[in-house]
């Protein structure tokens, strides 16, 4: 069975130039060709086309004008112009009189205007595809609204603090899940602090989706990503020709965010000039549009969040004193990982189970002493970092489980270290002085193994063993049965960044 090809059609009264197009596009579409409007029209009228080209110079009828009765008759037809000429009047009027896709210039580069059609095909389906998802939205709005009420239902649980902040029984952001659950029902601004990496924006959400607005927009903007400009115009909005590039007017995120929350990251990191801009909208609850002499009233929470300490940089001047009261009615600092390495394994086997859906591979879970070294680090990029292990480690996996040997080199240099404390540990043992040290010896042997990836040949060059010796100790000490964790079935949702 052969394959439908997309349907072209090219007109020109020249003969040439017809054939010339024809070989380049035929391999990829069904082309069609026509001397003359007239004769296009015909074809249009019989034939399903997705696109037509037309030379704009000529006999009887301009291009332009033969795309202006197209758009009339055949409005889902993709037009476009191709023409010696580059009068910039004429690419104007053809823009703007026969809503033209794209204008090419003769000579043309048969690369460049063989992926403009596809392009152009690829922009028709869409059309197509955006008209019947209208249509069908238009015929089930109960549905929709039941499926809103399911997303928003989701999305409530997803962020709720008792569910969507993975955390250990002991760990501290049991506090800070306490304080969300607190202050989220209340309307006022809450300034989250923390490194970055650390979950801030999971929280925010939390905030949000725990208050009276969870059921209207929640927007984020990182602050610290845009020059002022870039910022303004994604907050505030713009109106068509406030800036170079400016085409259409565009509302921006506090607009959008109207009824709901606003999360403002890294708000640490703007300009003093943007600050005062800041500090304007949230007294007078309206904002200004770039290019627009019009105000408008808008109604959001704000939840903001730095990396940096806010209060010194007010006093050094970088941070204005006024906005910082605005923003910090509440204050709430996220822990680093580092301060709730008990959370650790949790956290990996959830975002193990996220990463497995993102990356579509699957396996059973961790080997422990994978997790032990995880949970040994200090994890200086935080959740993000420990995100970022893991989906490498799964990446690399060939086998069913993740072990100690996928993880990188600076996570393995924090395997568990005999210490004072391990010393510690052997003198309030049972048993024999010769028991005791053979526990130790098992547990040194094994974290060598860890550090060196469980590469036998280098283990033993550590420990001063010979692969004999080393393999002795393996079997003695039952060190070549690895205990593993397997993912439980019901896994909790995974931390954000």
């Amino acid at each position: 069975m052969s394959e439908i090809l997309p349907s072209i059609l090219l007109v020109d009264d020249e003969i040439r130039v017809l054939e010339s197009l024809q070989r380049l596009l035929e391999d990829d579409f069904d082309v069609y060709l026509a001397n003359s409007p007239d004769e296009a029209m015909v074809v249009m009228a019989d034939e399903w086309i997705q696109v037509v080209i037309s030379d704009q110079r000529m006999p009887g009828m301009t291009g332009v004008e033969f795309l202006q009765e197209v758009r009339g008759r055949f409005p889902d037809v993709i037009r476009m112009i191709i023409s010696g000429y580059t009068d910039s009047e004429d690419i104007i009027t053809a823009v703007n009189e026969s809503g033209i896709h794209q204008y090419i210039t003769k000579p043309w580069n048969p690369n460049n205007l063989l992926l403009t059609v596809r392009n152009a095909v690829h922009l028709f389906e869409l059309h197509r595809k955006n008209q019947q998802l209208s249509t069908e939205l238009k015929m089930l709005p109960s549905s929709v609204e039941e499926g809103l009420q399911e997303i928003r239902q989701r999305l409530s649980n997803a962020y709720d603090v008792d569910y969507g902040i993975v955390r250990a029984p002991d760990s501290c952001m049991n506090q800070v899940c306490d304080t969300i659950r607190q202050v989220a029902t209340f309307d006022v601004s809450v300034l989250l602090m923390g490194d970055s990496g650390v979950g801030k924006e999971l929280s925010a959400r939390a905030l949000h989706y725990g208050s009276l607005r969870s059921d209207k927009p929640f927007v984020a903007e990182n602050c610290a990503a845009l020059p002022d400009e870039l910022l303004e115009s994604e907050l505030f909005g713009y109106k068509k020709g406030a800036f170079t590039g400016a085409n259409t007017n565009r509302i921006g995120l506090f607009e959008e965010a109207d009824g709901g929350t606003i999360f403002l990251d890294e708000v640490g990191d703007t300009t003093p000039a943007f600050q005062v801009k800041l500090l304007r909208v949230l007294q007078e609850g309206e904002i200004r549009p770039l290019g627009s002499n019009e105000r408008k009233n808008i109604n959001v929470r704000v939840i903001a969040a730095t990396n940096k300490d806010l209060e010194f940089e007010v006093r050094e001047g970088r941070f204005r004193e006024d906005l910082y009261y605005r923003l910090s009615t509440f204050k709430i600092i996220i822990p680093p990982l580092a301060e709730r390495l008990q959370d650790v394994p949790l956290l990996a086997k959830v975002i193990l189970t996220d990463s497995m859906k993102e990356l579509g591979k699957k396996v059973k879970g961790f080997r422990d002493e994978a997790l032990a070294c995880m949970q040994a680090y200090h994890w200086p990029g935080n959740v993000r970092e420990l995100q970022n292990e893991i989906k490498r480690m799964l990446v690399m996996a060939t086998g069913d489980y993740l072990g100690a040997d996928l993880l990188s080199a600076q996570v393995l240099r924090a395997a568990p270290q005999e210490d004072e404390a391990e010393l510690e540990w052997l003198t309030i043992q049972e048993g024999s002085l010769r028991e005791r040290l053979d526990s130790l010896e098992a547990r040194i042997v094994n974290e060598a193994l860890i550090r060196n990836r469980w590469n036998k040949s280098k283990t033993a060059k550590e420990l001063g063993l010979s692969r004999v010796g080393l393999r002795n100790k393996l079997e003695r000490y039952g060190l070549e049965k690895v205990e593993i964790l397997d993912l439980p079935d019901d896994t909790l949702q995974a931390t954000g960044s």
